[in-house]
């Protein structure tokens, strides 16, 4: 399957979302118009739907899953504006989480039909690529039994910590929203919020744990290719 690529830099978060929308929207439409050849409704040649990666960093913001609660953000709207934190409720799945400057977050819009039309073994791919880009810094990552994510000594509750927040949508197997890893992100932002809605672990950086600022473009290059290996997906540039 191929996949095309772009860095869209630094972005708001509501633009990152309405861009996602639309790659969205135009790969459910040529979904309908094949069920409409399927069904006979229609006689030119099928097509096939788009896939891409986007890589950004959002100014600050915090978000909510559909299925998250308002409990979990700890300061009210004022707070925010003052500071200058954007909030989103949004259509993922999750809890809350922040984005931010030092941040990397992913948006795969892939169409797991050209894959394998299975959430849970997309999650665990997506975790997957994160566990070997922090292996490329010494750091053991791993998975936390029903926690969605990637974390440091997830089995000592005393040390565990999340480097990384995933969530998804998924509409007729056409994936968006994805993962934030974070580099060289303040984690002062989580104070202000439960992180993913649980309770009394710690939220951490590869900067805290490497005791130094991490490369930003370093860090995407390897999630770029560790994206590739995991999913084992042809590459286009663009932008």
């Amino acid at each position: 399957m191929q996949i095309t690529f772009r860095h869209l830099g630094k972005m708001p978060y509501g633009e990152a979302w309405e861009l996602q929308e639309k790659y969205l929207a135009d790969n459910l439409e040529i979904k309908k118009r094949n069920r409409d050849r399927e069904l006979g409704q229609r006689n030119d040649v099928a097509e096939h739907t788009s896939s891409y990666f986007f890589l950004v960093e959002h100014p600050p913001v915090f978000t909510l899953g559909k299925s998250g609660h308002m409990e979990n953000l700890l300061v009210n709207n004022q707070y925010l504006k003052d500071r200058g934190i954007e909030f989103y409720k949004t259509n993922r799945g999750g809890d809350i989480t922040f984005h931010g400057p030092g941040q990397i977050v992913g948006y795969p819009i892939l169409d797991l039909e050209n894959l394998k039309p299975d959430i849970v073994l997309y999650m665990r791919n997506l975790e997957e690529v994160i566990i070997r880009v922090l292996a490329e810094y010494g750091l053991q990552a791993e998975r936390s039994p029903g926690e969605t994510g990637v974390w440091l000594d997830p089995d000592k509750p005393m040390f565990a910590r999340k480097l990384c927040a995933m969530g998804v949508r998924t509409s007729r197997w056409i994936t968006m929203h994805g993962f934030a890893l974070n580099v060289n992100t303040d984690l002062n932002y989580f104070q202000m919020i439960v992180p993913c809605g649980i309770q009394n672990k710690q939220v951490s950086s590869l900067q805290k744990e490497l005791g130094r600022e991490v490369d930003i473009q370093e860090v995407e290059e390897k999630i770029k290719k560790h994206f590739k290996e995991v999913f084992g997906l042809a590459w286009t540039e663009h932008g």
